[in-house]
């Protein structure tokens, strides 16, 4: 049985775990304000609010109900529209209709959810991260301007909230309805009861499903599948002397909220938001990016980069792999089918240590590179004591540039040395051309990027 909260009502199915909660909210449930749309969580027409414990606070996040399984809701509070309707229009509606921001209607719940999403928050309350929670969302009619200002007008209900929780402010100045401060003592009561999934035997392994439910989506729905984001010890970011360690089910999002990353990273947010929408990067898994073995998986290409090392276990036994050893070929892992991925560590960058992330796609944002590449560099002065240079998008696996990153290391920071590396770098390398760009296009990214990397690095290297 899968059990949770759906909206005020406690819910229990014994329907198969696998199924889309977009397809349940709307044919089990009948709960027809959750619009079916791209169902690649790429429009935001279904986007929803997952509410959790997490730690020892309630935390409320906004998915893509077309991209999450029902068993992922397993113990927590699901809101669709209809869940955070009051008497009359609440003031997230009230900004929408007052600013003129919808036309045909059916996007206007998902935006109404992620706006939701921001006043459940604990994000600071600007207008600038008002309208970034609803890059994930998509509108054909308005034009998008009388959106931003309903956002305005919504941020407004939030500025005199201070450090507390986020719900209880939206239910005191009712923005959201009464019945969210019984959630949490709802949801401890509930998950005393949860019987866990009975699937620790399943090899179809499941954390975010953000690709898995794209690529195969007819055939998850009633697979024998291992729900792995529900586990504890795949959850959580530490730091152990100059050793980071993360859970696999790490989220892109718990990434950018980590006070370990951004102080290691200060520039972290800013490449995540190269990658994905808010509902995705609140979903998507460090170990799925990983697992997924794109050739242009973003994140793999940054830890690369990182030298990261993944820890793999079969439930009994556990080893450690490089990440860099992980690949054998297109889309071909060492793993084993009864394996998982459980943690990845990696050392954080030092003092003289400097890192720098590109992409380059068809569109800045929420679009799939055409090149991406990572650099981290460890300096003694003006001379490079290790480089560590990774780049997607120019061979069938993610790749770290051995012979670009032996040639840098013991160079001094010049344009020659940038060059040099640039050349052993296209001898590393064997893009192919497809409909992301033709091989010399990638060939030339590549060079590029790498200036961009010294570039951006070495501000004096421009001219």
């Amino acid at each position: 049985m899968v059990s949770f909260i759906l909206n005020e009502n406690e819910v229990s199915t014994a329907l198969p775990p696998g199924m889309l909660l977009l397809d349940f909210i709307r044919y089990r449930q009948h709960l027809k304000g959750t619009k079916i749309g791209c169902r690649e969580g790429d429009c935001g027409a279904c986007t929803i609010l997952v509410g959790e414990i997490a730690g020892e606070k309630m935390r409320y996040r906004t998915a893509t109900s077309c991209l999450m399984p029902i068993g992922n809701a397993n113990g927590k509070h699901i809101v669709t529209i209809e869940g955070i309707n009051s008497v009359g229009l609440n003031a997230i509606q009230q900004a929408m209709v007052d600013e003129g921001a919808t036309q045909c209607g059916f996007c206007t719940p998902g935006f109404v959810m992620s706006f939701a999403g921001h006043c459940m928050s604990g994000n600071e309350p600007t207008k600038k991260n008002a309208i970034a929670s609803i890059d994930g969302n998509i509108c054909r009619c308005t034009g998008y301007k009388s959106i931003e200002r309903a956002a305005t007008r919504i941020n407004d209900l939030l500025i005199d909230r201070r450090e507390g929780s986020p719900s209880k402010f939206a239910v005191e100045n009712k923005i959201l309805p009464e019945y969210f401060s019984q959630i949490e003592a709802r949801l401890k009561l509930l998950n005393g009861e949860l019987v866990i999934l009975k699937t620790d035997r399943a090899i179809n392994f499941l954390a975010g499903g953000t690709d898995l439910y794209v690529q195969k989506h007819d055939s998850m729905t009633n697979s024998d599948i291992r729900f792995l984001s529900e586990k504890s010890f795949l959850k959580g970011i530490s730091k152990e002397g100059n050793r980071c360690r993360m859970g696999a089910s790490t989220t892109v999002t718990d990434l950018c909220e980590s006070e370990i990353i951004l102080a290691h990273f200060p520039h972290f947010t800013k490449f995540a938001k190269l990658v994905s929408s808010t509902q995705i990067r609140n979903m998507a898994t460090l170990a799925g990016n990983f697992v997924n073995a794109s050739p242009i998986g973003d994140f793999t290409v940054y830890f690369l980069a990182l030298d990261a090392v993944l820890v793999l276990s079969d439930g009994d036994k556990m080893r450690e792999l490089p990440l860099r050893n992980f690949y054998k070929g297109y889309k071909v892992l060492d793993k084993k089918p009864e394996e998982f991925l459980e943690k990845i560590y990696f050392e954080l960058p030092e003092e003289h240590s400097k890192f720098n992330f590109e992409k380059v796609s068809k569109r800045t944002h929420l679009d799939i590179a055409s090149v991406n590449t990572a650099m981290k560099l460890t300096m003694s002065g003006n001379m490079i004591t290790k480089a560590n240079v990774s780049a997607g998008g120019v061979a069938p696996v993610p790749l770290f540039l051995t012979k670009a990153s032996a040639f840098l290391s013991g160079k001094s920071v010049s344009p020659e040395t940038v060059e040099e590396a640039i050349h052993i770098a296209q001898t590393e390398i064997s893009p192919i051309s497809d409909t992301r760009g033709s091989e010399e296009y990638k060939r030339l990214l590549l060079s590029q990027l790498i200036k961009a990397h010294f570039i951006e690095l070495f501000p004096e290297l421009e001219s």
